[in-house]
């Protein structure tokens, strides 16, 4: 698509919302309806282009992303009314008699950039959120899913009001001419080097932007912990989610020196069970999502100092773009795999003297995504919440924090720029615009020049709340000579 192209479709939907058509609870809702009826009519055809873009199982599908967003559309659903009225607020005794108000106002037109990993449910999740906000919306699908993008193309418009919301597809030129338009806001979700393009482009025109990118997120494994439960919930939030392609997946393990011997222990015996004797034929994981991702994560692992530090997996097939899950224990922290995200099956085991050095390991890097600590210990728990900071932290389990829709899903630091999920979703595409009603009584002359010395003492005893200053002012004193 042209750059004259992208100009004509945002100056349509700049056009459909200057008429007013998304502001109009029935239309919100109406859509929201729509996407629900997509979700539960094509659920066969998601899952298809999902598999064809990552041979995704079909039960990690619908539990990671189809079911995820029916639920988000049914949340939204059911707020909506209560968060499109405005909320009332004190009004100050300096401005009484008054009525105050926060009103939450559509931003305008806005895109969506997303992502290729959960091809379906990070392109879908922020428009929900942008529709029940009232806005006109463009959503750009990742073009390494290319399945799913196509199947937004498809299928959106059969389902949405398509004057007001609509898909471009592309690599990046189309993406290129996206980012040259202006916007009221732009909400990315992709890696770090790709989000400072998008701010650098958006700061052109002052666009706000949503940056939900990544990094490493830690997972400290105490050794007062359920060692089983653990190795389990741990390796289906690592494996489990996209075969690691996934952002909120463990990058790396921390936990003692003593203790890591019977957590590998564990961990195998685990990873046997769930994925067999040969993982490179397990139906339950997916595919690197194509041949330079493939390369990269074998590159990693082809590492003369992190070769030698497997100690479970490494397998690889090309030809299907498999490869097993990977335990690596004490790699050299100078190493790529170590410095940068792994977005893959690979999982390092960090070991340190004391748990509580743990800490001070995730703090000297840079803030994650996410962070996760598996313990019984409520003391560690308390040190973990108040000194590591994550976009969020979830204790003794892995990823189910962004399945809760009154927490909020977001990165800080590195790891991105703003929140969504649930409301907060609603929040992410409005602006909370301040209301002050006043009447036209409770003049006060104190207000109005030449300020003489009891204009000033009553002005000043209203900044500094005194009540009887209010009623002197409310009384008209000063009396003023006419």
């Amino acid at each position: 698509m042209a750059e004259e192209e992208v100009a004509a479709v945002v100056g349509e939907l700049r056009g459909s919302f200057r008429s007013g058509r998304t502001r109009a609870a029935e239309w919100r809702a109406a859509q929201l309806r729509g996407i629900v009826r997509m979700v539960e009519e094509r659920e066969g055809d998601i899952s298809d282009a999902l598999h064809s873009d990552l041979a995704k199982p079909r039960m990690e599908s619908y539990l990671h992303e189809i079911s995820l967003a029916k639920a988000a559309c049914t949340f939204a659903l059911k707020g909506l009314k209560n968060w499109m009225k405005p909320e009332k607020v004190p009004a100050a005794l300096t401005t009484f008699p008054s009525t105050a108000q926060i009103v939450s106002e559509p931003l305008g037109v806005v895109l969506v950039i997303s992502a290729w990993n959960y091809p379906f449910l990070l392109s879908i999740d922020p428009v929900i959120g942008a529709i029940a906000a009232g806005n006109a919306v463009v959503l750009k699908p990742s073009e390494i899913a290319p399945a799913t993008s196509a199947l937004f193309a498809k299928l959106l418009p059969e389902y949405v009001d398509s004057s007001c919301i609509k898909v471009v597809e592309g690599g990046v030129p189309e993406t290129t001419a996206l980012l040259e338009q202006k916007w009221d806001k732009i909400f990315y979700t992709g890696s770090g080097n790709v989000g400072r393009i998008v701010m650098a482009a958006a700061a052109k025109h002052l666009t706000p932007v949503a940056l939900e990118l990544g990094g490493k997120c830690p997972a400290i494994v105490d050794s007062n912990t359920d060692l089983h439960v653990t190795m389990k919930r741990l390796a289906v939030g690592k494996w489990g989610c996209n075969n690691g392609q996934a952002c909120i997946a463990p990058d790396y393990v921390i936990t003692t020196k003593s203790f890591a011997p019977e957590l590998v222990d564990s961990l195998k015996r685990v990873l046997k069970r769930f994925y067999g004797e040969d993982p490179l034929q397990s139906e339950d994981l997916s595919r690197i999502v194509n041949s330079n991702h493939f390369r990269r994560l074998t590159n990693l692992i082809e590492d003369k100092k992190v070769a030698q530090k497997i100690v479970y997996g490494g397998q690889t097939d090309e030809k299907q773009l498999k490869i097993a899950p990977t335990v690596l224990l004490d790699v050299p922290l100078d190493t790529t795999l170590m410095a940068e995200e792994i977005f893959g099956p690979l999982l390092p085991i960090v070991t340190v003297d004391k748990i509580e050095d743990s800490i001070q390991f995730i703090n000297s890097r840079t803030k994650p995504l996410a962070a996760y600590l598996f313990t019984k210990d409520k003391k560690l728990q308390e040190e973990f919440v108040s000194n590591v900071p994550a976009g969020g932290m979830l204790v003794n389990d892995v990823a189910l924090h962004l399945a809760n829709p009154h927490l909020p899903f977001g990165g800080v630091g590195d790891s991105g720029i703003g929140s969504y999920h649930g409301k907060f979703s609603f929040d992410c595409f409005t602006h909370k615009k301040a209301v002050l009603i006043r009447g036209f009584g409770g003049e006060a002359t104190a207000r109005y020049p030449p300020y003489t010395i009891e204009k000033q003492k009553i002005l000043r005893g209203l900044i500094n709340g005194s009540f009887f200053a209010l009623i002197l002012a409310l009384l008209g004193f000063p009396k003023e000579r006419r």
